[in-house]
């Protein structure tokens, strides 16, 4: 399923969104992270090309992909095997390096149900949701709004009456 590879091909109805991966300033090495979010977006249904070299898994000696190596990086399992290592080898380390993971109770032997279970909860339908978040509150404003030519207008013959009256109420 994941370590198949997905060569998207132009359908009939709907050519598929082709796109180019731009890793900017990132080292192309083998097992990159870069790498990682290329696959996803192939498995995706995204059209990049691409060669299966810098995948995890890649031999240069074979010059193929082992996709059980591939599958294993994909389910998380080179970090169950760095927590079984840590602790077995350096207990107080695996306390701190994986303390979220202590607290809820994931140990290495559950991480590739984790990564399953996260894997399933990537919704499958590409359409955008409407957020369901309350709209932003009105800021309260500070300086004040700026007056129209009439209402300035308006405001000075006002003034001027209040002026006027003033003045000639003194007399």
């Amino acid at each position: 399923m994941i370590t198949q590879d997905f060569s998207v091909e132009p359908a009939e109805s709907r050519r598929p969104f082709r796109a180019l991966l731009d890793v900017g300033f990132v080292r192309t090495t083998t097992g990159n992270g870069v790498f990682d979010a290329l696959k996803g977006a192939l498995d995706g249904g995204l059209d990049i090309p691409h060669s299966d070299k810098r995948f995890a898994g890649f031999s240069k000696d074979g010059k193929q992909l082992d996709p059980e190596v591939h599958r294993k990086y994909i389910y998380g399992g080179h970090v169950a095997a760095y927590m079984r290592n840590l602790m077995e080898d350096e207990p107080e380390k695996y306390r701190t390096h994986f303390s979220e993971y202590i607290k809820r109770g994931i140990e290495a032997d559950d991480m590739e149900e984790l990564y399953k279970k996260v894997h399933a909860a990537i919704p499958t339908d590409p359409t955008a949701k409407k957020s369901e978040k309350e709209p932003a509150k009105e800021h309260k404003r500070y300086n004040l709004k700026r007056l129209t030519y009439e209402e300035r207008k308006a405001r000075l013959i006002e003034r001027l009456n209040a002026l006027n009256s003033a003045a000639g109420g003194g007399r």
